[in-house]
């Protein structure tokens, strides 16, 4: 009886936990479903919304750009004589307002703008393809969540299973039939399931903070995921299918694809400096005094046309064209190289989808059936003598890790279809 009294002490703190556990779970008056957790984060993730503000900030833009550089208002006395001070003593003393506005030569506000807006509607990409990436990553934590929930329920049944083991064991000691080792076998196995639950607590302690500061809430807030979810895995488009919608759909790439329209219109800017650029301006010179016929001193009124000179193409205007066509072929570059990584990562997530989707059906369909018939064998057969204890506890770990492998196939299979979809940019990747 040394040993059972060893056990409970082992095992009664564990218990205890477990218990807590249960109670904790009991009371929480709501779980976390991933598309709750999905909605929280998209609608309180800060990352999320100092991009919205970026491109708010963006759109701005265009109309400022392509609006006329606002007129100039001058005031000049002209002309005053400094002995006297006097407006009415020089007939050419004159109080003047001028008013000037520059002209840009035709197009290139055009172009200023149209850069503006393509900058506007890069960003407005941008926050579509991190509302993606925001979503994937929730959905990949929710799912190790849950996946380290099935993990440690697996770990408290097979401990409870091993406490029988124990029983059986220290009966058949008690009455000669047993081996003292068996006995110490089963709770050796039983210290190793404990360790396993430490290190998977520890875990997903870990994945609790990453999914709390995805939906901003406090590191340490507790969350509770749903005991059970549908867990078939759906039929998915052709590769070819998919490769063709991720090249319409996925924001990344279509952000890419107005910066370097945005880096064209820049080369056609640049080009645009070669002309003139002009300013014209009307000023209304006020005269006061008489003429010495005694008449009043006509107002005079100035036109003036300015425009610049764009002498200096060879150190300015060529090396500026020169500048933007470099950073348009950078962006046409990168946009080639963003092709090739959504290609990538759309066919490597739908590898990974397939492989994990076909191991959790091994594991659901016949491995897991398969190993717990094994265990139920093993123990009518270690009752009557045919089958040793070690075999019997083999037979039970053995089905503990099929379990949990099945737990893990699954959830990797749902955070590859996360990738999946975000890589291609919208949930319709389904038959």
């Amino acid at each position: 009886m040394i040993f059972r009294s060893q056990f409970h002490t082992f095992m009664r703190p564990w218990l205890a936990c477990v218990l807590a556990l249960s109670v904790s779970s009991v009371q929480a008056t709501e779980t976390l479903s991933l598309d709750n957790a999905v909605a929280q984060a998209l609608a309180a993730n800060p990352g999320l919304a100092a991009i919205e503000a970026r491109a708010k900030a963006l759109a701005e833009i265009p109309d400022q750009a392509g609006a006329l550089p606002d007129p100039s208002l001058s005031v000049n006395i002209l002309n005053l004589p400094l002995d006297s001070l006097s407006f009415t003593q020089e007939a050419m003393t004159q109080f003047q307002v001028g008013f000037s506005q520059a002209l840009p030569y035709p197009g290139k506000l055009a172009l200023r703008s149209q850069v503006a807006s393509q900058e506007a509607r890069a960003a407005g990409a941008d926050v579509a393809e991190w509302r993606l990436m925001l979503v994937r990553d929730v959905k990949t934590v929710w799912w190790n969540l849950f996946y380290l929930d099935r993990a440690l329920e697996v770990i408290a049944r097979n401990q409870i299973l091993l406490e029988q083991f124990v029983n059986v064991a220290e009966t058949r000691y008690t009455v000669g039939r047993g081996l003292q080792q068996d006995i110490l076998l089963a709770q050796l196995e039983l210290s190793k399931l404990s360790d396993s639950a430490i290190r998977i607590h520890n875990r997903r302690e870990n994945e609790v903070v990453r999914l709390n500061v995805l939906m901003d809430q406090a590191a340490s807030q507790a969350i509770h995921l749903p005991a059970a979810v549908d867990e078939r895995l759906p039929a998915l488009n052709r590769p070819e299918v998919l490769q063709e919608q991720a090249k319409t759909a996925r924001p990344k790439l279509m952000a890419q694809s107005e910066r370097m329209g945005a880096a064209r219109s820049r080369v056609d800017l640049a080009k645009k400096d070669y002309a003139p650029d002009f300013k014209v301006g009307a000023v209304y010179g006020l005269r006061s005094g008489s003429n010495p016929d005694g008449s009043r001193r006509a107002d005079f009124g100035t036109l003036r046309f300015s425009m610049s000179l764009p002498l200096y193409t060879a150190n300015k205007q060529d090396r500026a064209v020169d500048q933007r066509n470099a950073e348009w072929m950078q962006q046409k570059y990168r946009l080639h190289e963003q092709h090739n990584q959504v290609a990538s990562q759309v066919q490597k997530a739908l590898i990974d989808y397939r492989r994990s989707g076909e191991q959790a059906q091994l594991f659901q369909g016949e491995i897991i059936p398969q190993a717990r018939q094994t265990v139920d064998a093993m123990m009518a057969g270690y009752q009557v003598s045919k089958v040793d204890f070690l075999n019997l506890v083999r037979s039970q770990t053995t089905l503990y890790n099929y379990e949990t492998q099945y737990w893990s196939a699954l959830s990797a299979a749902n955070q590859a279809l996360a990738r999946l979809v975000a890589a291609v940019g919208e949930e319709s990747v389904y038959e």
